[in-house]
């Protein structure tokens, strides 16, 4: 576990160190596109932000190859190597579309390039565990086009989820955090190294986005661009095929005894089949969403709009940082409730609690407009939206000849209430709140 969390934070460094820099190459370079009709945030954002996070996939993979209990990863098995082939090769189209914005289709076919590229290298799924059934071998076509497929919709998921600031990072951060423990678990308590480079991809995911997060959180200084969205998908997707093709279901010793017990053993093994699908299920939603209302209106599959849930989210009242901490919640609790579950499938009180947070989740979608405030004692630890306001000494008497503040001046209305302040450079506001800004302003404006 020491050896993983060094590579973690040595991950997380080299891309928060890196994005920096590269910020400052993406504006010289010009990958500041102009604010789009689906867009929210208000002011032209470089992109490129992929390349710091690139950079931080090889610092993480040249660090676990130096180190002892890491190494015989490298040495056992290709699938670092295909990774890293596969991880090149969609970040270089990644780049190139922030860039000059290629075709829908040219991006597609670079994914199945890429996921052909690391099938062709091994890291493909060879047999796949079926309750009742045992395990299932795979010719290579089969394996080949699930490989594919998986790959394919996992990086366009993760690339339909990348709306707000920091909502792509933090989701597949949880994602990766959720894998991570499965992986480990295979690993270290069934003694199974096949294991071992599905729990080193999740932990250099969970690094890459650790280290991001900081420079995209709203209000964001730089996107991560396709070149980010498209590589974290990628990854993503190579740890679930690793651990779900690769780990022998036979080498547990579950499918003993009878079928019902079996299968009851078994979970643990079946997990995988799920948990590359529930760990991004929000982000699958919303693509399978999308799909089905861009053919309807007759448009095509790839056609940008604003119908996704977190654009849902903004319509409905929520700000911009409470709709992305809405999704967090979603996608760790689908996330760390199907690993729990598949640790403790017998225990009722995961249901219930499950269920619990559920209805906790639903509330909070219901109260977009619901502001929490903080208690006295804990004010000066939160920020200033949440502390209680002041009650307002009376007005003085005007002064014969001093000028008056006319209404809407200072940000406040007639009434005293405080109107919004637009963002500032680089923020992002949901374009449904932006008339009732206007109307208070020409409230406000003297005659």
């Amino acid at each position: 576990m020491r050896d993983y969390l060094l590579t973690l934070c040595v991950t997380a460094a080299v891309t928060y160190l890196l994005t920096g820099p590269v910020r400052k190459f993406a504006i010289a370079a010009g990958a500041m596109p102009e604010i789009r009709a689906r867009d929210v945030h208000r002011e032209p954002t470089p992109r490129l932000g992929g390349i710091a996070m690139f950079f931080g996939l090889c610092a993480g993979l040249l660090v676990a190859d130096h180190l002892a209990n890491l190494n015989s990863v490298f040495e056992l098995s290709n699938e670092p190597r295909a990774l890293l082939s596969g991880a090149a090769l969609i970040w270089l189209i990644g780049v190139l579309d922030d860039k000059f914005e290629i075709d829908a289709l040219i991006k597609l076919g670079g994914q199945m390039i890429a996921a052909g590229v690391m099938v062709m290298q091994g890291l493909t799924i060879l047999w796949l565990p079926i309750p009742g059934v045992g395990t299932v071998a795979l010719t290579q076509w089969q394996g080949t086009l699930l490989t594919v497929a998986l790959v394919v919709i996992t990086i366009n998921a993760v690339n339909f989820v990348d709306g707000l600031d920091g909502l792509a990072a933090g989701m597949v951060c949880i994602a990766a955090a959720a894998f991570f423990l499965y992986a480990y678990r295979i690993w270290y308590g069934y003694a199974i190294e096949a294991a071992a480079p599905a729990t080193l991809f999740a932990v250099i995911l969970m690094g890459m986005c650790l280290g991001f997060l900081p420079h995209n959180m709203h209000p964001a200084r730089i996107f991560m661009g396709d070149s980010g969205s498209m590589l974290i998908g990628l990854v993503l997707a190579a740890s679930a095929i690793s651990i779900t093709g690769q780990v022998d279901p036979d080498a547990l010793r579950i499918f003993e005894g009878s079928t019902r017990q079996a299968t009851h053993a078994a979970l643990p093994v079946f997990i995988p089949l799920l948990l590359p699908l529930t760990i991004i299920a929000i982000p699958v939603a919303d693509l399978v969403l999308a799909i089905v209302r861009r053919t309807w209106n007759g448009q095509s599959p790839f056609a940008a709009d604003r119908g996704h849930l977190h654009h849902r989210l903004l319509e409905i009242g929520h700000s911009h940082s409470r709709a992305v901490l809405i999704m967090y919640f979603w996608s760790a609790l689908i996330a760390f409730g199907t690993l729990a579950y598949s640790v403790h499938s017998a225990s009722m009180w995961i249901v219930l609690v499950i269920v619990a947070l559920s209805a906790i989740g639903l509330v909070l979608l219901l109260l977009p407009r619901f502001t929490p405030r903080a208690p006295r004692w804990a004010e000066s630890f939160v920020p200033p939206r949440y502390r209680r306001r002041a009650a307002r000494p009376a007005a003085a008497e005007p002064t014969p000849g001093a000028p008056s503040a006319a209404p809407g001046e200072d940000g406040e209305d007639g009434a005293g209430e405080r109107v919004p302040v637009p963002a500032g450079v680089n923020g992002a506001t949901a374009l449904s709140a932006l008339p009732e800004l206007h109307d208070r302003r020409k409230a406000g404006t003297r005659g």
